[in-house]
């Protein structure tokens, strides 16, 4: 029988391709289609999408018959040339859904068994934050909180996580932390193109929250970095990259 991995994969709607124009306004792109077309997209992307934003390069958007909507378009694929040609998801909306989609598929052993599925869960100290996914099993097995995060951003075969100075993102380690030793935490980090395979925290954009992620390694907090090959018809997982994380002071 075949592993969930090998006959699973999330599709994305039909995709135009084009070249980036420019992007402005962090939410707008204007995007040069091979139809011959100019259009503003909607870029789902608040980041500085360090190594993806390129002027001239090739991406892929989609279109929505949704009338209330200010921009039909939406910027999902960009073309990235660090190894090899390939496609990045800069849609950073998208990650949640596909790590739904792959958890009912139970695609990650490393969670352990699981039978309820809660998105959205409040949950800190102050219960203002709000954790991407809560799994639930049975009466004795622990609860597990996963926070998810999108991850373009590499150097070679090693992707990069943050790209940016990110204080929500510091604030999240510290509370998964907190949640042990009486629950499971898992920081999932969404490799969102397929051609690295090794992932480290982005220490020289943020070092703080490399000290974070050691420091909550250190004493207990998982860590899965999520590989997933991004095609302009679907998104397949490939596995865990091997992480990396080398001393780092703060």
């Amino acid at each position: 029988m075949p592993s969930p991995a090998a006959t699973w994969s999330y599709p994305y709607p039909p995709l135009l391709p084009g070249r980036l124009l420019k992007r402005y306004k962090r939410f707008f792109a204007d995007i040069a289609l091979d139809s011959g077309e100019t259009i503003t997209a909607h870029c789902p992307n608040t980041g500085p999408m360090t190594g993806v934003c390129h002027i001239g390069g090739r991406v892929m958007v989609s279109r929505s018959d949704n009338p209330k909507r200010k921009l039909a378009y939406t910027w999902e694929l960009a073309e990235v040339t660090d190894t090899v040609p390939t496609w990045a998801g800069v849609n950073t909306a998208l990650p949640n859904r596909v790590i739904r989609s792959a958890l009912a598929a139970r695609l990650f052993p490393e969670l352990g068994p699981y039978q309820e599925i809660r998105p959205e869960v409040p949950y800190g100290s102050d219960r203002k934050s709000r954790i991407d996914f809560l799994l639930t099993g049975a009466a004795d097995d622990p609860p597990v909180y996963i926070e998810v995060k999108n991850t373009t951003w590499a150097q070679g075969t090693c992707a990069l996580f943050p790209d940016t100075v990110t204080t929500r993102g510091q604030k999240h380690l510290s509370e998964l932390t907190a949640l042990l030793p009486t629950a499971s935490a898992v920081m999932l980090y969404f490799i969102n193109r397929s051609d690295c395979t090794r992932f480290s925290p982005g220490d020289t954009a943020d070092p703080r929250y490399g000290f974070l992620l050691r420091q909550a390694i250190a004493q207990g907090v998982k860590v899965l970095p999520c590989r997933f090959e991004i095609t302009p018809t679907e998104i397949r997982y490939l596995g865990q990259a091997n992480l990396i994380i080398d001393s780092a002071s703060e």
